[in-house]
């Protein structure tokens, strides 16, 4: 008890003295702990990766900021390169999956300095600005992600654009030790001068495995088809001189050679050619008499006479392209850049994404055994073909060919629409000025491998002043279940439409766009606004068509989308006695039209017949008011060879409200001129391509003894 008692009267003095004098050694302690701890967290936690979007930019992207590798001797090398590469047997597509946007993701490694065991570093230049504006235009791209793990295609940020600079062993030992390498699979090496002394190899003698090559100066020897990317040589003087788009037409010179180290037998055949035709051909070579530098490279001279470079090439309606110790050439993109017309002279060479551009539109390529024979080549092209060209040219060079990011990323969207073919661009996505947004439309002439991005349809009503007739017409349509959006065409530019509150509240966006001039083919203009691939053209007077019937009529063009699907029917006959075509509107057992005044089609045609319509049919139209329907279904016809669907049997558009001064249709003259429209455009399209046909679609039901309410489309019109 006395140990108790002795043990509980210490406790009590003793613990208040150990806080005392430990206190302050306690709190710092604990203090230290929670900091270590906070701050642990943040390091794992915090985005600070040097992988990161944020991290590619120019200020950060810098050699001496950039970890230093040291390669060993022993570092392994990758196989030369394989020739036999194709997508299927050397890229593994199913990194890059499904995505809705159907884009692959591309990965860009950090930066680092490879040096060797003595420190000399495997690049002469470190990151060349090309590289750089390179790798800054695609980390600022869609493509990109810094995300490794979602990553299809790999980029290194080794600079291997001018073989000149590198240390060839070095460097492929150094794509060796990237993480990912996996013998090269799924990365790509961008080079624009390959080959070296004294044989200039058409490929980049880096060893490199599998990996992908966008390279400038490929021959027919050394490009892997639909595996590496034929890119162009991208010309300095892109950044540095503006040249402003100049018209295209006939110029001062016929032919133009700019071209300064080309192989002394090319140049004395073409001294041969200037001497034979004069002024027309004119042959430039560097100036002896100035200083070299960089104002030295922009003059060029003739007999002591001095050329501002590249500006002289605006001035000739060809240039010369010839192959140098590369086969790719800068001048190439120069000459672009003029609107002037290349002439190339070099075998085997792979044009610059010839994989998608259509060079036949934009160049003239003449074997190098026929440069005597240029001067007579040339001038059997048509002037008009020249100046098609010439304008080709220039937009080539501002789509595909002005920068790096131009050129990188055409690159990766080629690469993108391997992988994902049933979303990859058209040849009109390719070759056509953007004044046609082809982008927004897919042609119905092959079968579709994915559904229509917009389900439903647009109504498209061409209208002029029936504001009463249209808002009745406005109001029936918006009953119809697959309507996506209703668009108002508003033809008259004398009047206003009307107030936003007059118009029908109905549960679709409604939008209303006036046109500057009066013409029936504003009804078929591509507008932006249609974002479906079906349009319902309708007119602001057919008030007698039931939902059901547009319900139904929209499911049959679903099934047949590269047919007009309408529904009063028309036909065209031969008149033997006159011996011309005759239009025909009364009743038969035939079809070769319908009337656009209610008709559905594929948004496609807009396209074309505002922009690929033959001859001068649109204008005819616009002039004599008249007839649009009639040249959309000969424009149909010629492309699909396809007759028209007529749905359902309604024979005639009856509005019993309308007069003779409200519609063009009851014209006395109305059937004369529909006759001569016929004609007019059989003679035009050089042939009739009208199909006639003798059935038409109903709903299946239709006419059967049936109740009413088990019928899909029970409110189907009469005759």
């Amino acid at each position: 008890m006395y140990a108790s008692g002795k043990y509980s009267s210490r406790g009590p003095a003793l613990i208040p003295r150990m806080k005392t004098k430990h206190r302050i050694y306690y709190i710092i302690l604990f203090s230290v702990v929670l900091l270590g701890l906070i701050a642990t967290g943040m390091f794992q936690f915090w985005p600070h990766s040097i992988e990161s979007a944020a991290d590619w930019t120019l200020d950060k992207r810098s050699v001496h900021d950039a970890p230093l590798i040291r390669l060993p001797v022993s570092s392994p090398i990758p196989e030369r390169g394989d020739l036999s590469c194709r997508m299927h047997t050397c890229f593994d597509v199913y990194r890059c999956g499904y995505n809705p946007k159907n884009r692959i993701k591309v990965y860009i490694y950090p930066l680092q300095k490879f040096v060797d065991e003595l420190g000399v570093p495997i690049s002469s230049t470190g990151l060349s600005r090309e590289y750089n504006d390179l790798l800054s235009a695609i980390s600022d791209s869609d493509f990109y992600t810094d995300d490794v793990t979602r990553a299809c295609l790999f980029i290194p940020s080794i600079d291997v654009l001018n073989q000149n600079s590198l240390r060839i062993r070095e460097t492929a030992q150094a794509l060796s030790m990237l993480p990912r390498w996996d013998k090269g699979m799924n990365h790509l090496l961008f080079n624009m001068l390959p080959g070296g002394p004294p044989d200039y190899n058409t490929a980049l003698d880096v060893p490199r495995d599998r990996a992908l090559l966008a390279g400038g100066g490929f021959s027919t020897w050394t490009y892997r088809q639909g595996y590496d990317v034929s890119i162009p040589v991208y010309s300095p003087l892109s950044a540095d001189v503006e040249l402003p788009e100049r018209q295209s037409g006939p110029r001062r010179y016929f032919i133009l050679s700019s071209q300064t180290a080309i192989h002394r037998e090319y140049r004395a055949e073409l001294e041969r050619l200037k001497e034979e035709n004069g002024e027309a051909l004119l042959l430039l070579d560097k100036c002896s008499n100035l200083s070299q530098g960089a104002a030295s490279a922009r003059k060029r001279c003739y007999k002591g006479q001095v050329f501002d470079y590249p500006q002289i090439l605006q001035e000739s309606s060809f240039c010369v392209v010839l192959r140098g110790a590369r086969l790719g050439q800068a001048a190439l993109s120069d000459v672009l850049q003029a609107g002037c017309v290349p002439v190339i002279l070099a075998d085997s060479y792979i044009l610059p994404f010839s994989e998608v551009l259509d060079w036949k539109r934009a160049s003239v390529v003449i074997p190098e055994e026929k440069l005597s024979e240029m001067y007579t080549i040339l001038k059997s092209v048509p002037h008009r073909q020249v100046e098609e060209m010439q304008r080709q040219a220039r937009w080539f060079w501002e789509a595909y060919f002005s920068s790096m990011k131009a050129i990188g990323l055409t690159s990766l969207q080629i690469i993108n629409d391997r992988i994902y073919p049933y979303a990859a661009r058209t040849y009109e996505q390719w070759n056509n000025p953007p004044v046609v947004k082809w982008s927004s439309v897919n042609s119905p002439l092959f079968l579709p491998l994915i559904p229509p991005r917009a389900p439903g349809f647009t109504a498209v009503v061409l209208t002029y002043d029936r504001v009463e007739s249209l808002f009745r017409v406005i109001t029936e349509i918006s009953k119809v279940p697959s309507l996506a959006k209703l668009l108002v065409v508003w033809n008259n530019q004398n009047k206003s439409p009307p107030e936003e509150s007059l118009w029908p509240k109905i549960g679709v966006p409604l939008k209303v766009v006036r046109t500057k001039e009066n013409k029936l083919s504003n009804r078929f203009f591509p507008y932006d606004e249609i974002e479906t691939e079906a349009v319902l053209a309708i007119d602001d007077d057919i008030i007698m068509l039931t939902s059901d019937e547009l319900q139904f009529g929209y499911e049959v063009w679903r099934e047949f989308p590269d047919r007009l699907v309408g529904y009063p029917g028309r036909l065209h006959l031969w008149d033997h006695e006159m011996g011309k075509w005759k239009y025909e509107s009364e009743w038969t057992n035939e079809v070769s039209m319908v009337l656009t005044g209610a008709a559905f089609y594929h948004k496609y045609f807009n396209y074309l017949y505002t922009y690929k319509m033959p001859g001068d049919i649109k204008n005819w139209v616009d002039a004599h008011m008249n007839c649009e329907d009639i040249a959309m279904n000969f424009l149909v016809a010629n492309i699909t060879g396809k007759a028209p669907i007529k749905v359902t049997p309604r024979k005639k558009f009856k509005c019993p409200e309308c007069t003779a001064i409200d519609g063009l249709s009851l014209d006395q003259t109305h059937m004369v001129e529909r006759s001569e429209c016929i004609n007019k455009f059989a003679s035009v399209f050089g042939t009739m391509p009208l199909k006639v046909v003798e059935h038409r679609a109903d709903p299946v039901l239709y006419k059967d003894d049936f109740p009413e309410k088990l019928k899909s489309f029970p409110n189907i019109g009469s005759l």
